[in-house]
């Protein structure tokens, strides 16, 4: 006879049959229902309540019927026996819901958060953060952070692309380039892509920081990163190497723009080029994913937009100035500001501007945040300025020290930036009032990356920092 250690777990379906081991081992990874790597939000069928329920139903349902529709070679558990091993389910399953409950409610896997670049965090941040860590790299951080799977992810000037505990800020691992890492990665699928100032895109195993691939462009890459999920055609499944005639075959794609006045489509696991669009001049800013199009504005002064499909042009506005920062998509239309004082929302659809706002003669190269009723978005003449969505007239403004190069982030009803002024800040979303500051002492020019009710962020003091509720 077996001993206790040696037996296998048994789990039970609603009507009442024995599940096979293998479907224990399905129905405890459902339970637990880790954070998926892509870094998006819990479902809210997930929550503890929810999956008590199913595991109170799943219980009741074979008690009701104990043993209906067991196989002969599994009917010689008793109704006592079946009963404890359900039970046992149960209990498992109600202390892995209570543990995936605890886990952050979502992570940050790119720069702005989410592929319409909108720069929106979930949950809430405390009234008065505390510094809970600090990790000093060797030059100026640039970069701005993405979190999944409690890590850190983040560039600096000093070549290196690193990764660290998000609970103590201890460095994992480190990759090494030939030049300066001031692009912010995205995290998906496991894998840790990023740019460099050597003009290369690399892809990294985010468990190890082991290189997988890279595609070279023809200058150095600044802006960070997106993707989005196409289907394969027939035609194209016999390229890819996959069983020609299947369609719905999913593939990942990663773009990335580079000053060598190109924005690349990338095939996700093989790093080959699927297509490429070529504009007038640099692209510094990061591509907005949103509605089959990616929309960007380039240093030629254009904002464009090309289909995800073939990179064939779908819009283009001659703005005529140069466009740094990069664009947030939302209800089909494109926020800016440019080079030239201004800051432009774009109606795609129509094909025309839908309102410009402009205050003081200074550049906005900040990229913004854009909620259901209002933007955000730094300026060069030190001020955060809060905007209506619908039209663009001014709600508030918020005044610091130095020039907001740093892009905003809104969580709950906050918001946080960092300033040339070496302030990270904390105002009130409805009027702009200053709720708390930490001054580190340098320019912050990274953007905020948050989850878990934390900030994460870059100096040019060359430290990553990480704030929230002491204990949490």
């Amino acid at each position: 006879m077996p001993s206790a250690s040696n037996k296998k777990p048994v789990a039970v379906s609603a009507t009442g049959h024995i599940l096979p081991q293998q479907m224990f081992t399905t129905l405890r990874a459902c339970l637990k229902n880790p954070i998926p790597e892509c870094g998006r939000p819990r479902p809210q069928h997930c929550s503890t309540s929810n999956r008590v329920l199913f595991l109170l139903r799943l219980l009741h349902f074979h008690v009701a019927a104990p043993g209906d529709g067991r196989t002969p070679s599994e009917s010689n558990s008793t109704p006592k026996q079946v009963f404890k091993q359900a039970l046992k389910a149960v209990l498992l399953g109600l202390s892995l819901a209570i543990v995936s409950e605890n886990c952050p409610a979502a992570d940050w896997p790119m720069y702005r958060g989410a592929p319409d670049l909108t720069g929106v965090a979930e949950g809430s941040l405390p009234e008065k953060p505390a510094l809970l860590w600090s990790f000093k790299t060797q030059a100026p951080i640039k970069s701005s952070a993405a979190i999944v799977g409690n890590r850190v992810f983040i560039g600096s000037n000093d070549r290196h692309l690193y990764a660290l505990d998000f609970r103590t800020g201890k460095q994992l691992w480190a990759f090494t380039n030939s030049d300066a890492i001031e692009s912010s990665p995205l995290v998906l699928g496991g894998i840790v892509f990023v740019g460099a100032n050597d003009a290369n895109l690399y892809a990294l195993d985010a468990s190890n920081g082991k290189q997988l691939w890279k595609f070279e462009t023809g200058d150095k890459i600044l802006g960070a990163p997106n993707w989005f999920i196409s289907s394969l055609a027939p035609s194209d499944g016999e390229r890819a190497g996959v069983r020609a005639g299947v369609r719905g075959t999913s593939i990942t794609n990663i773009l990335i723009g580079s000053y060598d006045f190109k924005l690349y489509c990338l095939d996700a696991a093989t790093g080959r080029s699927n297509w490429m669009y070529e504009t007038g001049n640099y692209i510094n800013g990061s591509p907005a994913v949103g509605d089959g199009v990616a929309t960007f504005g380039g240093c030629d002064g254009v904002l464009y937009s090309v289909t995800l499909t073939n990179g064939s042009l779908a819009f283009s506005n001659e703005i005529g100035a140069p466009i740094a920062a990069s664009v947030a998509l939302a209800g089909g239309r494109a926020h800016f500001g440019h080079y030239e004082n201004k800051f432009l929302c774009v109606d795609l659809k129509a094909g025309s501007n839908a309102w410009t706002f402009s205050d003081r003669q200074f550049p906005y190269f900040s990229s913004p945040a854009v909620t259901k009723d209002r933007v955000l978005f730094g300026g060069r003449d030190k001020k955060l300025h809060c905007v209506n969505r619908a039209d663009g007239k001014p709600i508030w403004s918020f005044a610091t020290r130095g020039k907001v190069d740093s892009s905003p982030v809104v969580c709950g009803d906050k918001v946080v930036f960092g300033s040339d002024d070496g302030r990270l800040y904390l105002v009130s979303l409805a009027d702009g009032k200053e709720l708390w500051s930490y001054e580190i002492g340098q320019a912050i020019e990274s953007s905020p990356a948050v989850a878990d009710s934390k900030i994460v962020i870059g100096c040019d003091d060359g430290t990553v920092y990480c704030f929230g509720m002491k204990g949490n």
